[in-house]
């Protein structure tokens, strides 16, 4: 089965190129699952019931988020109803919402799975013992087919912590928030696909998607606008997971880059 994951959509640049590309790159590389971390694609601050139906219309199986899912007040009803809308799983209890699903797809039964650090972010629960308790009942070709984790994470220590401790028991882990992808994609000893982040959707000549001329300002400590997102020329950026239909397990990983101003050097 292929899986398709990508980076934080970033503001209008960021939804208007998934609208227009997705389909076109699922078709390319004969995508079978779709996820997408939401989280900044309402203005660069949350996301709306329309957004997700914009994205789930363009091909996205599923939304993950993090820290900013709540920055548009209706997203607390939405999320409720909305299955296909995660929100971090290690929220304090009584959060609404839901950060585990299982979703059928093409005869398979697909486990998704949003999670949240603990350094640098919101208080949540310790992440750690709290998924270590957790992917016990998760069992990997028991309870699912194929189990998928967004970790969205500062650090990439504690990236890099999450994606081994549940080697051999996720189909790949990535981690989402920075918004800058890294290179260190790969299939770990015991068979999961990681990267420590997938990067973002969104026009790169920007500071993680943001007008860099107030996030410069803000730098230099000086007075400056609300950050908003720049909508120009927008990039794609994820990855592609193959995975093993019989043991859940990844059997190859690549960097999907495609649109905008980002590009990787061919020297």
């Amino acid at each position: 089965m292929n899986f398709l994951f990508l980076g934080d959509i970033v503001g209008r640049a960021g939804r208007n190129i998934i609208i227009e590309k997705l389909g076109e790159l699922i078709d390319q590389h004969e995508i079978d699952f779709v996820i997408a971390n939401g989280e900044n694609s309402a203005g660069g601050y949350g996301i709306t019931e329309s957004i997700c139906n914009d994205l789930f219309a363009s091909g996205v199986d599923v939304i993950t988020s993090g820290n900013h899912i709540w920055d548009q007040k209706e997203t607390m009803n939405h999320i409720i109803k909305e299955k296909r809308l995660l929100r971090p799983m290690n929220f304090l209890e009584g959060t609404p919402g839901r950060g585990f699903e299982i979703y059928e797809k093409k005869g398979f039964k697909v486990g998704v799975i949003n999670l949240m650090g603990n350094v640098y972010m919101k208080k949540c629960e310790d992440v750690f013992p709290y998924i270590d308790d957790k992917i016990k009942k998760i069992n990997l070709k028991k309870e699912v087919d194929f189990l998928a984790v967004d970790f969205h994470a500062e650090i990439t220590s504690e990236k890099q912590a999450m994606g081994h401790l549940l080697d051999g028991k996720a189909t790949f882990v990535v981690g989402t928030h920075t918004h800058t992808p890294t290179l260190d994609y790969r299939i770990l000893e015991n068979g999961t696909a990681y990267q420590t982040d997938a990067g973002m959707c969104g026009d790169y000549n920007s500071v993680i998607g943001m007008s860099k001329e107030n996030a410069i300002l803000k730098f230099f400590k000086k007075k400056s606008d609300r950050l908003v997102p720049v909508i120009k020329d927008a990039t794609i950026t994820g990855i592609k997971v193959l995975a093993d239909d019989k043991t859940g397990l990844a059997k190859n990983i690549e960097p999907i880059m495609i649109g905008g101003n980002l590009k990787y050097s061919k020297s």
